[in-house]
């Protein structure tokens, strides 16, 4: 039989860490959908500079979820190859460099460019941030769910005995 520390602490981000977190984000897609909202220009401009935000945050997000996975050894896991790898980053670098090459293109002020790029690069940041907490959290939650199955197994043992 196996016995397991009683003073095993699992490590969670603070309250005032996932608020402040989460209000990032917030204010980055905030931010971006502003500057996206009131965009001149034409039509297809605009189509195209949300469709680049919308997919730099989806790579963002899967990304994040890539790295840590194979960070923790799970690389191989769910069917993770070489090419997929490859789509993930290949994903990411795509949809930075079209939408950034979409920004530097458009017809429209230095200010109004720069605004939209400090937004879009908040919004990756605050993304992988995001990411990062959200999974620390959901690791955290599984480490105690299993320490709190160890602890039930070890009291029904000691009441068999």
């Amino acid at each position: 039989m196996q016995t397991y520390p009683s003073n095993i602490s699992i490590q969670r981000d603070t309250r005032a860490w996932q608020v402040q977190v989460w209000i990032s984000f917030g204010l980055a897609v905030f931010l971006c959908a502003t500057g996206l909202g009131w965009l001149p220009g034409q039509a297809l401009d605009r189509a195209f500079m949300v469709m680049g935000y919308v997919f730099c945050l989806s790579a963002a997000f899967v990304l994040a979820k890539f790295v840590r996975d194979s960070q923790r050894g799970h690389a191989l896991s769910a069917g993770d190859t070489p090419m997929w790898k490859l789509v993930v980053w290949g994903g990411f670098f795509t949809a930075m460099a079209l939408t950034g090459w979409g920004l530097l293109r458009m017809e429209i002020s230095e200010t109004y460019k720069a605004f939209l790029g400090v937004s879009w690069l908040f919004l990756i940041s605050s993304a992988f941030t995001l990411a990062k907490t959200l999974r620390d959290r959901h690791e955290a939650d599984i480490a105690e769910a299993r320490l709190q199955g160890r602890r039930e197994a070890r009291a029904e043992s000691r009441e068999a005995e």
